[in-house]
């Protein structure tokens, strides 16, 4: 025998053992599973987002008025807020195109309605016509004359604010709460 014949010992082979896939495919199952719910309960939590009632017209429009007696020392800026507030809420109120049409137009058209009665409608009609004075003729009103108008556009809300319906699905405090 030669030296050279002599081999060092081989490694040991590894013989795979069947019961290695049952437990990977196992493993990646739970995993799959995992996921699966996690991304149900995502969903489910994404879709049941509490819904926040919106804030009724009359509220938004009596604050919008509130702030602008803030800058009522600008009659010109005042004039446009307060009328603004108006249009926006007469529409919102009565799902009235008022914004996009001139004051003629909007007087004409809300005159054969009865969302409002005659002596609001003849109340409006002097209102915006006042506020017209100011946003385009450079009429120059005292503070008395705005503070006038806006408690012109302040009775308007008031008197046409819709009456509270009582929801006895609600509880008191709630239905306290939404007014």
């Amino acid at each position: 025998m030669n030296g050279n014949d002599i081999h060092d010992i081989k490694q040991p082979i590894v013989i795979p053992n069947g019961w290695e896939w049952l437990w990977l495919t196992l493993v990646a199952l739970v995993v799959l599973a995992a996921l699966l719910i996690a991304w149900r309960l995502w969903r489910k939590s994404r879709l049941q987002i509490p819904v926040v009632p919106p804030i009724p017209a009359h509220i938004r429009a009596m604050g919008a008025l509130q702030k602008a007696l803030e800058i009522i020392a600008q009659p010109k800026s005042f004039c446009i807020l307060v009328s603004d507030t108006i249009r926006l809420y007469l529409e919102e109120r009565f799902d009235f195109r008022a914004p996009e049409r001139t004051t003629e137009e909007f007087l004409r058209e809300l005159s054969a309605t009865n969302l409002l009665t005659t002596e609001q409608k003849e109340s409006l009609s002097r209102f915006l016509e006042s506020c017209d004075l100011v946003k385009f003729a450079k009429y120059e009103p005292g503070e008395n004359e705005l503070r006038e108008l806006h408690s012109s556009a302040v009775r308007l809300v008031e008197e046409t604010e819709p009456t509270e319906i009582s929801n006895p699905a609600l509880p008191a405090a709630v239905q306290t709460e939404q007014t």
